[in-house]
């Protein structure tokens, strides 16, 4: 389990005070990154409250000391890229260089159409995600980017003050198809997916061969899960062994990170003894 690390992700329903007193707690179990989520409202309970992912993350930055944290991931149909990379930069800063950059293409339809978001068809929704990855990967490692894209357009822009990581802060993509896999394989330092154990195996290999065929180390990208017990066949915080379970069918996959759902208060014993029994 050395080479294994784990994190915790929240979705941001809490009130504030709530929400801030978790992160301390969840670092001082010794999660390796805490992150939380990009919706302009929850998916599961879009009546509910909901914070805002970056400006949450930017206040949730200076009251840890320890842990990575990142957005799990950016949808790229909110924002233009070079934003998110003043924000990453921003966030970067405010976390003493912390940051974990997490980038998706964006995949919630209702949401988009709630709040007059244009959501285009996958083709442009793939080559949209490549310009803005291209961007952002720029504008975090050099002072000045121009870029001319069928999307996007750059003239000399400014990225000041720098971040504090270099090269630049690492790259989190998430993706399930061939294409995007393509882009993790040119651009990325940690893949993030979800899915059945054969599914992420099948896109594990997807991944390895787009690297091969580029010349790139497959063992240079992190493999990373994300996960949530909706979507697992038992509740992964129902035991100590439900959770260890788990992890030994996707190790076998290929997952090398494990980014977890946070388990309700009435779980977090089992959420202690996890943290005893990988994050030592």
């Amino acid at each position: 389990m050395r080479d294994v690390t784990f994190g915790l992700c929240t979705d941001q329903n809490l009130p504030w005070e709530v929400h801030r007193d978790r992160w301390k707690y969840f670092e001082s179990l010794g999660f390796a990154s805490l992150w939380d989520c990009d919706h302009y409202q929850q998916p599961s309970r879009p009546e509910g409250s909901y914070f805002e992912g970056w400006t949450l993350l930017a206040a949730l930055a200076s009251e840890t000391s320890r842990a990575r944290l990142g957005v799990l991931v950016t949808s790229n149909t909110f924002r233009h890229p070079a934003l998110v990379a003043k924000m990453a930069a921003t966030v970067d800063h405010i976390s003493g260089g912390r940051l974990e950059v997490g980038l998706g293409a964006g995949w919630f339809v209702p949401e988009h159409e709630w709040f007059g978001i244009p959501f285009p068809e996958p083709p442009e929704l793939v080559a949209r995600f490549r310009e803005a990855v291209q961007i952002v990967d720029s504008m975090l490692r050099t002072e000045i980017t121009s870029f001319d894209g069928t999307y996007y357009q750059l003239s000399n822009a400014p990225a000041r003050p720098a971040p504090i990581q270099k090269p630049r802060p690492p790259l989190t993509l998430g993706a399930h198809g061939r294409q995007m896999l393509r882009i993790v394989a040119e651009y990325a330092d940690r893949w993030n997916s979800h899915g059945k154990p054969e599914e992420i195996a099948s896109r594990n290999q997807i991944l390895d061969e787009h690297c091969m065929a580029i010349g790139r180390d497959p063992a240079s990208i992190t493999r990373s899960l994300y996960v949530w017990s909706a979507l697992m066949p038992t509740d992964i915080w129902s035991s100590l062994g439900a959770f260890e379970e788990m992890v030994g069918v996707y190790m076998e996959a290929g997952i090398r990170e494990f980014i977890v759902d946070s388990p309700d208060p009435d779980q977090f014993s089992v959420l202690e003894n996890v943290a005893s029994r990988f994050n030592t």
